[in-house]
């Protein structure tokens, strides 16, 4: 193996071997690009397996989902936190204000870019009636589709920044991002799955057939690997941009978040058990930043 590798997974910081370990060693050695590909078909892959319990159930009760919800709304903002505000302050040079200068600009700016899709962009958030953005004569299927592929910009995005991050002035991934962006794809990916059915069911709900609705909410997601792609490239070849693109990325999901998926799940009486969700999905992505950073 590589020098540059051996000296990184011998660090005493770093995972005892073992499966993950050894995932990560395998990026470690592999183009950033080729990385970040893989680990957004990935999380778009589990959004599809989602979508497939369509064809198992009926319908989907509203306490499922909304719990479901909130546990998306958990992972994304633990991650949002952990995995790239964190980073981007760390690797950043100076003290106080000037050490905290570009994740503060680059969380805004990741904020405002989702504001002016959710303005640009007509579309229909899953408990809500009335579509959002500029009039038009779209079916409400594909304003639903749309809106859930404007939650899934950022989280690929979150990933293929941190795997580019990872080899900014390297021939060799960092192991410790390459660590940090696998928890982040590992964690949108198990948020995907509630994410994937909550999408298919109400499309099925609408009329659609079970097929139909298979195939749109699996669609929502297949922008992932392609903003992760372009957020790997964006890095690599921006190098000074690092630190405002993890922060412009964890800015996306959180607005996202507060935007979206927080509203969608205080439409009925079952905000209490949304909020649970939240918490169990912030706490097991904090759990998986420890236990496997």
């Amino acid at each position: 193996m590589n020098e540059v590798v051996d000296a990184t997974l011998n660090s005493p910081e770093v995972l005892p071997p073992g499966l993950w370990y050894d995932l990560v060693a395998f990026f470690s050695t592999i183009p950033p690009v080729y990385a970040a590909l893989i680990a957004t078909t990935f999380t778009w892959l589990l959004t599809a397996a989602g979508a497939g319990m369509v064809f198992f159930f009926k319908s989907l009760n509203r306490v499922v989902l909304d719990t479901m919800l909130g546990f998306t709304g958990g992972v994304m903002v633990a991650a949002s936190c952990f995995g790239l505000l964190m980073p981007a302050i760390e690797d950043t040079a100076g003290t106080g204000f000037e050490k905290v200068g570009p994740a503060v600009i680059g969380f805004s700016l990741g904020a405002l870019f989702l504001f002016g899709l959710d303005k640009l962009m007509p579309h229909l958030h899953i408990n809500f009636k009335n579509a959002e953005g500029p009039k038009t004569t779209w079916h409400r299927t594909t304003l639903l589709v749309l809106a859930i592929t404007m939650h899934n910009i950022p989280e690929g995005l979150a990933v293929g920044i941190v795997f580019g991050a990872a080899f900014v002035g390297n021939t060799v991934g960092d192991f410790d991002m390459i660590n940090n962006a696998m928890i982040i794809a590992l964690g949108i990916g198990i948020q995907n799955f509630p994410e994937g059915f909550a999408v298919a069911m109400p499309l099925r709900r609408e009329g659609i057939s079970r097929r139909k609705s298979f195939w749109y909410g699996q669609l929502s997601a297949v922008v992932e690997p392609i903003a992760g792609v372009i957020g790997a490239l964006a890095v690599l070849h921006f190098e000074p941009i690092l630190p405002y693109a993890l922060a412009f990325a964890a800015g996306a999901m959180i607005y996202v978040v507060v935007e979206e998926v927080i509203p969608e799940t205080q439409r009925d009486k079952h905000s209490d058990l949304a909020v649970l969700g939240f918490m169990i999905g912030f706490v097991l992505m904090m759990a998986l930043d420890t236990g496997l950073g």
